[in-house]
């Protein structure tokens, strides 16, 4: 039969018959769904981060969350491609919402889901989804069975109100839930409860491949190296490259750091970098 095939039928044929015999199939199909996946991968995921609250604005109150949130997406292939940080003002978070979540994959926002008259957030983002603003029945019935009776008061009551339809983000530390609404995520501006939260959000997001990096520490000024590091910029496009000067031990020095998904990349970048440090006698701080 193998025979007649090779010799009776064109080539063409030959091979659509052989693709279409059931085993060939089925490993035709899982090439190509595996090419799909690989591809799918390789496409950057990205979001941005909403700081919300005046206290931030006016220097009261120290950003820490933003670190947080970016090392976090990093470690699950997401990058973060923007920060804003904003006004207790409901137009403004609604328009900024509404911005960011036609513009990248994910957004997170911290700030403004507590007890008090200024914690609009959640009022804010079901405007801007158009959604009904209220209790939300299973946030309710968290935090009435978090408080002891007689102390799930009015203000304690408001961090269950926000879009009926969200779905939550189980805080394990005070109690009240942070919540999401399609690519919106919506967390507390307290660093440590926001912390202890965004580790539950793992499953739910899917990022791409993880962004790797790499540190070199060079005891020199950034007019020193502004030239070279450029071309190695230049040469190695899937890599960033960042440089950001330190004083350590009353010397100045800079930092180089290299991000990418790919290894090699970076490794290959690395190496340039090191040809040139070494060619301009530069000293390299372990």
């Amino acid at each position: 039969v193998i025979f007649e095939l090779f010799t009776l039928i064109s080539a063409k044929n030959l091979l659509y018959r052989l693709i279409n015999l059931p085993l060939i199939k089925v490993l035709v199909n899982f090439i190509f769904i595996n090419l799909y996946l690989y591809m799918e991968n390789k496409k950057e995921i990205n979001a941005a981060i909403i700081i919300i609250g005046n206290e931030v604005l006016s220097g009261r109150t120290k950003d820490l969350n933003t670190s947080t949130i970016s090392i976090w997406l990093n470690s699950l292939g997401i990058f973060v491609k923007e920060v804003r940080i904003i006004p207790d003002v409901k137009k403004t978070i609604i328009d900024n919402v509404n911005e960011f979540r036609n513009k990248f994959n994910y957004v997170f926002t911290t700030g403004g889901i507590g007890p008090t008259h200024d914690d609009i957030t959640a009022e804010s983002v079901s405007k801007a989804f158009n959604l009904e603003y209220g209790f939300h029945k299973e946030a309710f019935s968290i935090l009435e069975k978090y408080y002891d009776p007689g102390e799930f008061n009015d203000g304690r009551q408001k961090m269950a109100k926000m879009p009926t339809t969200a779905n939550l983000i189980l805080n394990p530390t005070s109690g009240a839930p942070g919540f999401y609404v399609e690519n919106v995520f919506c967390l507390p501006g307290v660093p440590s409860i926001l912390k202890s939260m965004i580790g539950g959000l793992n499953n739910v997001l899917v990022g791409g491949q993880p962004v790797l990096s790499k540190t070199i520490n060079l005891r020199t000024y950034e007019s020193e190296i502004a030239e070279s590091l450029t071309n190695v910029q230049n040469n190695n496009k899937e890599v960033e490259i960042g440089s950001y000067p330190f004083f350590r031990q009353g010397k100045l020095g800079v930092s180089i750091v290299l991000r990418s998904i790919n290894q090699n990349k970076i490794n290959l970048c690395n190496s340039q970098i090191l040809e040139f440090v070494k060619q301009k006698n530069i000293e390299i701080i372990e």
